[in-house]
């Protein structure tokens, strides 16, 4: 089997980083080498965004067939204007999304613009401007994003894109629209057609992969903050009329689309029944005649797999202990099934793109212990071929395999989790640190972990819950969420402490707890309800003080739906960690970046001060321009530096 050049390089710098003695927090804190990647229509070019330094990236495009290296087309510095990843508009143009964290009047926003340019970097045009010649009358941060890739014309797209109405003093050339709308834009020369005119409401457009709008959903408001409700519409085949479809509040009792399907004329989606989510489709003829299409008894729905320029909606999503996809596309299915049997070590196989007649796949697989690896599948040569390695510093080090368990909590209740034992085959006694997941409406899967697979290296065991109060699991499981019902969340969490002391598995004396987003939140929460549990804290950009979640988040458009979902009553006061400080016994580390939108960086300031005050063992480490997700390879191995050697004091 040929490997490209770009592989064969990552290889040979694996072993030589296998050769020397290994760096783990820097082979574990790098950032993805392949942080996204796309296939041409042809199939026959691939584009591919990979880090540089910090938070900077660049865009490489490479033949296929190893007829030239890869050669880098574009760059971001991430200071702040950073990569989210570039798509094939033709078979020679590319758009790349770049965006950044801005500070607009003191309030954190995301700004981002779509470039296009040819598969060689040249004729670089922005495509995201909806410009008049006044002065806008509002922040233009939305540059636009494309709904449909195969508008039926080579080279055009649909994009929506964003108009702010503009001041026209002294000129008629103003721009007066205002909202979102729908354009058909030539990615070469600029020119653009309305399909779709600005609403001030929409919030999303629907094609049919074709080129086609059919569905709108338009967010309703009140005294200028979203409710979280969603009305949709749609148009029948041929028609310009909107009809209602659909409308979904934060309860989700509603039909909420994500795709249509123009040869059966139906749109799928997802609806909550019987305290689960499943997937349905629902008829565009004027019949609305819904089918349930794939239900679990015991998990949610999580969304839909697709495939193809037209990203067509070949399975359905979801997750028990592994992640998994009930497929509707019998082809796709016996595809996939032939390509698990092909690589049994590589059981995650996930479809990221294909060529325009779905023949060329770009394939990604891997597991617990395989960080992944992108294939090349040609379907009818029936060859598969290996492109690049997703951590190819990792190639080479031993790494710790995952396990599903459950544990019971305090009241009997069977927790579900995933267990990590130490890389060098430890099992008894061991130092180990409880790692609640972030969200808190999210959930832990089954696959490769940087973090988990970090301390695995180091020596420890790590157990994962999905406490109640994660997603995934229904609405019994999540009852208030993982705030307003943070008693039973947190209790979950200590009760896996408590599990790995009474299996033998954790040394009492060594046992830690960490968390990054909620889990840096339920990691202190922890601390204060239990103290002495946990001998050592660690909180990466963590809530702190449940109020201030809320107060921060005024000046967003969905600030109603976060006083919701944290609530009001006791529990603020009782679930806040920043206002028990003092109960807190154990020494803590934190981390924050100054960029933090998702949780500001005042909350791991505010709680480090209040440590300080009660006379406790603290550090908070921020790092500047850096946001939530600390994307930055430096940072994160100082992170993992330091968290290392803290964990494992005395």
């Amino acid at each position: 089997m040929l490997r490209l050049s770009l592989v064969t390089a990552l290889t040979c710098y694996s072993v030589q980083a296998s050769a020397q003695q290994l760096d783990a927090a820097a082979a574990f804190g790098a950032r993805e080498y392949i942080e996204q990647a796309s296939l041409s229509p042809d199939g026959l070019r691939l584009a591919y965004v990979t880090p540089t330094r910090g938070q900077a990236s660049a865009v490489y495009v490479l033949p296929v067939d190893g007829s030239a290296p890869p050669k880098a087309i574009a760059a971001a510095d991430g200071k702040p204007e950073r990569i989210a990843g570039c798509n094939w508009a033709s078979n020679t143009r590319l758009l790349c999304t770049v965006y950044g964290v801005i500070s607009i009047d003191g309030t954190l926003a995301i700004s981002t613009r779509i470039a296009a340019m040819d598969h060689d970097g040249a004729n670089m045009k922005v495509l995201s401007h909806t410009r008049g010649t006044g002065d806008l009358l509002g922040y233009d941060t939305f540059g636009g994003s494309v709904i449909d890739w195969n508008p039926g014309v080579d080279g055009k797209v649909l994009m929506m894109r964003q108009y702010v109405p503009e001041s026209s003093t002294g000129t008629r050339l103003a721009q007066t629209a205002q909202g979102i709308g729908v354009d058909l834009v030539d990615v070469s020369t600029l020119k653009v057609s309305s399909v779709e005119p600005p609403s001030r409401d929409a919030g999303e457009y629907i094609t049919d992969g074709k080129g086609i709008v059919r569905l709108i959903g338009r967010r309703a408001s009140k005294d200028y903050y979203t409710t979280g409700v969603s009305h949709y519409s749609y148009r029948r085949a041929g028609s310009t009329a909107w009809q209602a479809l659909s409308s979904v509040g934060p309860d989700r009792a509603g039909f909420d689309p994500y795709g249509v399907d123009p040869t059966l004329d139906i749109a799928y989606g997802l609806k909550r029944v019987d305290g689960k989510i499943a997937a349905f489709s629902i008829a565009l003829d004027g019949t609305l005649g819904e089918k349930l299409v794939f239900a679990h008894p015991e998990v949610d729905v999580s969304g839909f797999a697709r495939i193809g320029r037209n990203r067509r909606i070949v399975g359905v999503t979801y997750s028990t202990d592994v992640p998994s996809v009930e497929y509707i596309d019998a082809g796709i299915a016996r595809l996939i099934q032939s390509l698990q049997k092909a690589m049994p070590h590589l059981p995650l196989v996930r479809v990221i793109d294909s060529s325009e007649d779905e023949n060329r796949l770009l394939i990604w697989a891997g597991s617990d212990v395989d960080p992944g690896r992108f294939f090349l599948f040609d379907r009818k040569a029936k060859a598969l071929q290996e492109l690049a390695l997703a951590r190819p510093q990792l190639e080479k080090v031993k790494l710790a395999p995952m396990r599903h368990i459950t544990y019971p909590a305090a009241d009997g209740t069977m927790i579900p989790a995933y267990l990590t034992l130490p890389a060098d085959g430890s099992t008894k006694n061991v130092r180990a640190i409880v790692l609640p997941h972030g969200g808190p409406g999210a959930r832990d899967d089954w696959g490769f972990d940087w973090l988990t697979q970090f301390y695995a290296n180091q020596g420890f065991a790590v157990l994962q819950p999905n406490f109640r109060g994660s997603a995934g699991y229904g609405d019994a499981w999540f009852e208030k969420n993982g705030f307003q019902s943070w008693r039973t969340a947190i209790g979950d969490v200590n009760d896996a402490g408590r599990w790995l002391i009474k299996e033998g598995i954790a040394d009492p004396a060594k046992l830690s707890i960490l968390g990054w987003s909620y889990g840096g939140y339920a990691a202190l929460q922890s601390a204060v309800s239990e103290p002495g549990l946990f001998k050592r804290v660690v909180a990466i950009a963590p809530v702190t003080d449940l109020d201030r979640l809320k107060s921060e988040n005024q000046n967003y458009s969905n600030y109603q739906e976060v006083v919701r979902f944290v609530g009001s009553g006791p529990h603020i006061e009782e679930g806040s960690p920043a206002r028990h400080a003092a109960k807190i016994k154990a020494p803590v580390l934190m981390f924050h970046g100054t960029m933090d939108r998702n949780v500001s960086v005042f909350h791991a300031e505010l709680m480090q001060n209040r440590l300080k005050a009660a006379g406790a063992q603290s550090e908070l480490v921020v790092f500047e321009g850096l946001d939530h997700y600390l994307d930055d390879s430096d940072a994160r191995t100082q992170m993992l530096r330091k968290t290392a050697e803290f964990l494992k004091a005395p």
